[in-house]
């Protein structure tokens, strides 16, 4: 349907990207990663036609139809609408069919006669038409859809204007589903959805006909949907077979490869320079030399990627020690107008908890993070926040809202006011991901991942014991994330978080707050269940609709609402991590094994093993009798150059002869080393 041909793109003298290629076809689902500011969001408008690429072709089909979900909302629907009226005008040629009917049925109470006849005749076609196409079925499927995304009847009827950024977002989305359209190009798709919305997608998208090429920084959301990644770093796209966790693999691998292959050409470099050098001066050796050095000229060196591109390394100052109970609620209802939103809620967080608030958008969860920042009083019961706990409070639109004529300096100096404990401010960006001229840059040329960083620092920079984060991770690259769940599981405080990111409450929460139905209730550990109902479970079932149900097989639940019995996949107390958690041995912390998958995996990486044994060993045995026999002609070309030496023929013969026979047998094995990798290689890329 869609094909890239080395696409490239350059903004000033920033090589965004180069030579991208690939296919979007009918079932494949390609996943775009890379870190901020490498240029996702742009390589998806040229593919959308809405950039021009420096270099490359796009060839579409003709009757190709393309849906695009940005990251933010723009104003393609009538904000007039109803949410369901908008989401039913995006079923292309079906709504217009229906458009057509509508007009077809005006036309038969106003004719009479032929044309009468006429009018009906073209009203059975279109009709049948109509009814093929499941146009009798739309707005079910419509309200099916928006049911996934959260939507409820009541609000499916209220005018689009009357909804958040985030609502009106999620309204696109269901837009896009209800039309099907060939190639769906999604950027960040997951960023205003929670668990249970997210879950849902997952499985829609898993099952969609057409082709996908999505942004996304969720781990287990890319291991669903993606059959295909493309990593965008250092200028190059490189494309993966497999989801998220087959990637990280492969990458490790290619990565592995590339070095031993980077190391084999620069012994072979070293030993034309070595020649070049020692025989530039003899005019015997003129030829050879000319030969060598056009050689080196031609030659296309390999580049290993710069891992260590910059990232924040997100960091704390020290807090004040907070009392030990940092807030308690005990029977609270709280909501608005006199109207509850959650009531009976029973919660104490003590001193150092990490706790992840989860559960649909529209249950609570912001009305009780409201309350523990004293932003909302009980409507009754009582709520005590503890002695010395200072709040810090970081919302999604806080990236939104800074000053984009501004420089980032300046915007973080608003927020620091003098030096933040003696330290220097562009040190603190620095540590945050914008060293250098990056700090003078202006907030409105910055990525979203960018800002998202630059709020970041300006609530992480002041030292405070509860920090509340709410969806921390929108826009922040995967090597972010990592580094973003690190510095919250080291924090000496309190952390409260609400993220759809299920990674990362995985990492760092050590109970959950399940807020759904009225009743916030409390989990020890991370439950599975709680974080992700699956997908054709109600987003009530958990709890039932008449108020809080007991999980039979949770165990009992104390007096404080909190489960007394772990669920079977909790973490343990303190930092200590499940078991089913652990990273593998030799895999990244980025890798997301598939349970059901692990099995499998491992007998292939076994298989592997096995079958590639005896080739590594005679790679690595080639690789140490070069390494003895270019030291050997290194020591014996550092005592020819000796000149003391030419004072006896005798020695220089003997040591020229040496150096010479030195010389072809690092030559000779040179050549069995590279004879031995490439078997090797391909040896190994029959697993893949």
């Amino acid at each position: 349907m869609i094909t890239v041909s080395g696409l490239s793109k350059a903004h000033g003298s920033k090589q965004l990207f180069r030579d991208v290629t690939f296919r979007l076809l009918p079932g494949r689902r390609i996943a775009l990663v890379g870190g901020n500011g490498k240029g996702k969001t742009t390589l998806l408008e040229i593919v959308l036609g809405l950039q021009d690429p420096d270099g490359g072709e796009i060839h579409r089909g003709k009757e190709t139809r393309v849906g695009y979900l940005p990251q933010e909302a723009v104003g393609t629907a009538d904000p007039r609408e109803t949410v369901l009226a908008s989401v039913l005008a995006g079923a292309g040629p079906v709504h217009e069919l229906e458009q057509q009917l509508l007009g077809l049925q005006q036309q038969l109470a106003e004719t009479s006669g032929a044309e009468h006849d006429r009018v009906l005749r073209d009203y059975g076609n279109a009709q049948s038409r109509f009814e093929q196409l499941g146009g009798y079925a739309l707005e079910a499927e419509a309200r099916r859809i928006l049911a996934g995304l959260a939507f409820t009847d009541e609000s499916v009827t209220k005018p689009l204007r009357e909804l958040s950024g985030g609502w009106q977002m999620r309204a696109a989305l269901a837009r896009l589903m209800l039309d099907k359209p060939d190639v769906l190009v999604l950027d960040e798709p997951t960023n205003h959805l929670d668990t249970d919305s997210v879950s849902w997608l997952e499985a829609t998208l898993a099952a969609y006909g057409g082709a996908i090429l999505f942004v996304s920084h969720d781990r287990d959301f890319i291991d669903a949907v993606a059959e295909r990644v493309i990593e965008l770093s250092e200028g190059t796209a490189i494309e993966y077979v497999g989801g998220f966790a087959e990637f990280v693999v492969q990458r490790e691998e290619r990565m592995a490869q590339l070095r031993a292959t980077a190391a084999a050409q620069q012994r072979q470099i070293a030993q034309v320079e070595r020649f070049v050098e020692r025989f530039r001066y003899k005019a015997t050796k003129a030829r050879q030399v000319q030969s060598r050095l056009k050689t080196l000229e031609r030659l296309d060196r390999i580049e290993l990627p710069d891992r260590k591109e910059i990232a924040a390394r997100f960091g704390f100052p020290e807090p004040q020690r907070s009392s030990r109970v940092v807030a308690e609620l005990k029977d609270v209802a709280v909501g608005y107008d006199e109207r509850a939103i959650l009531d009976g809620v029973d919660l104490v967080i003590e001193r150092g908890e990490k706790l992840a608030l989860v559960g649909p958008n529209g249950a609570g969860k912001t009305t009780l993070i409201r309350l523990l920042l004293n932003q909302l009083k009980p409507l009754s019961g009582e709520f005590t926040l503890g002695a010395n706990v200072d709040v810090a409070y970081f919302a999604q639109e806080q990236a939104q809202i800074l000053d984009d004529q501004l420089t980032v300096a300046m915007e973080f100096q608003k927020a620091v006011g003098d030096r933040p404990k003696g330290r220097n401010i562009r040190t603190v960006l620095g540590s945050f991901g914008f060293p250098g001229d990056a700090a003078d840059r202006r907030i409105g040329e910055l990525s979203g991942g960018e800002r998202t960083r630059l709020a970041l620092a300006k609530i992480m920079v002041n030292p405070v014991n509860l920090l509340v984060l709410d969806e921390p991770t929108n826009h922040l690259d995967l090597q972010s994330c990592d580094v973003l769940a690190d510095a919250l599981e080291a924090y000496p405080g309190t952390v409260v978080l609400v993220s759809h990111d299920r990674y990362l409450i995985r990492e760092v929460a050590q109970s959950l707050v399940a807020v759904r139905n009225g009743r916030a209730v409390r989990h020890d550990g991370v439950d599975e269940a709680v974080l992700s109902p699956s997908a054709g479970e109600s987003a009530g079932s958990t709890f039932g609709r008449g108020g809080p149900v007991q999980r039979g097989g949770a165990g009992r639940t104390g007096p404080s609402g909190r489960d007394t019995k772990p669920a079977g996949n909790a973490k343990p107390a303190g930092n200590a991590k499940p078991a089913g958690n652990a990273a593998a041995p030799g895999q990244t912390r980025s890798g997301v094994d598939k349970p059901a998958d692990k099995r499998t995996e491992a007998e292939r990486r076994q298989q592997k093993h096995r079958a590639t044994k005896e080739l590594r060993s005679q790679v690595d045995k080639i690789e140490r009798q070069l390494v003895k026999a270019e030291a050997e002609v290194a020591e014996l070309q550092r005592q020819l150059g000796d000149p003391e030496l030419y004072a006896d023929a005798a020695k220089v013969k003997d040591l020229v002869e040496r150096h010479n026979a030195a010389k072809d047998k690092a030559s000779g094995l040179m050549d069995r080393w590279t004879e031995a990798q490439l078997a090797l290689e391909e040896a190994a890329g029959a697993f893949d």
